[in-house]
């Protein structure tokens, strides 16, 4: 299933935040982690956006491990091309739905060659128009390789919000729009990494480290999580 498509089960949400609340939840992460950066492996555009289609229902660290092979083999989206589903499937096979990514790399990379001379296109119609690319991917790309300030809502970003209180909503566009109305105007840019690495790290889904979490002053979530017994 697409992630267009595909429907986010919704957490337990929490009462809104108030503003203020949300500013100082948010100061409160930003103050933890000055320079926010993305934990996948990439060198320009194409190989961000190469590593994002990989890392679909697969974790970062994953990803990680088998773009040095596949970029060394095809670093540019004429070599991806060339390269072909058959020829990009051995280097990804220990990844999730590598098959299907596989082919959507190819294609992917024949049509930035044909409609973009080889660039990844700064776009956001034209990045959703090709193969394994939906909102959110293009959200990612958007903001990391080029500076936007766009929210991609992943399944951590979705929890977290709801849970939390930051930005309750009942799918991951309604949260992508709350977040982006909530946040401060100034700190949307680098917001998408604070969040995601907080429900990635701390925030997390079956027990969410709350002894730990530097914005749990105005996080809504109750009862808060106890630190474990030693």
């Amino acid at each position: 299933m697409s992630e267009n498509s595909r429907k986010a089960a919704r957490p337990r949400a929490a009462k809104p935040l108030s503003l203020d609340e949300v500013r100082h939840f948010i100061e409160a992460l930003a103050s933890a982690n000055p320079h926010p950066r993305t934990e996948l492996r990439y060198s320009d555009p194409f190989t961000l956006l190469v590593a994002v289609v990989l890392s679909a229902q697969t974790t970062d660290a994953a990803v990680n491990r088998v773009t040095p092979a596949l970029f060394a083999a095809a670093p540019d989206a004429r070599a991806m091309a060339a390269l072909g589903a058959d020829g990009i499937g051995p280097f990804i096979r220990s990844i999730g739905l590598w098959q299907a990514k596989a082919r959507h790399l190819a294609e992917l990379a024949r049509l930035l060659v044909e409609r973009h001379g080889g660039a990844v296109p700064k776009d956001r119609a034209a990045l959703e128009a090709l193969p394994g690319v939906g909102r959110k991917t293009a959200n990612v790309v958007l903001n990391v390789a080029f500076g936007e300030a766009t929210m991609a809502v992943d399944t951590h970003i979705f929890r977290l919000s709801n849970r939390t209180g930051l930005a309750p909503g009942k799918t991951p566009r309604a949260v992508e729009e709350a977040l982006l109305k909530r946040l401060p105007p100034e700190m949307l840019r680098d917001a998408h990494h604070w969040l995601i690495l907080h429900g990635r790290y701390v925030c997390r889904a079956r027990r969410p480290e709350c002894w730990r979490c530097v914005a749990a002053k105005w996080c809504h979530f109750t009862p808060k999580t106890p630190p474990p017994v030693a």
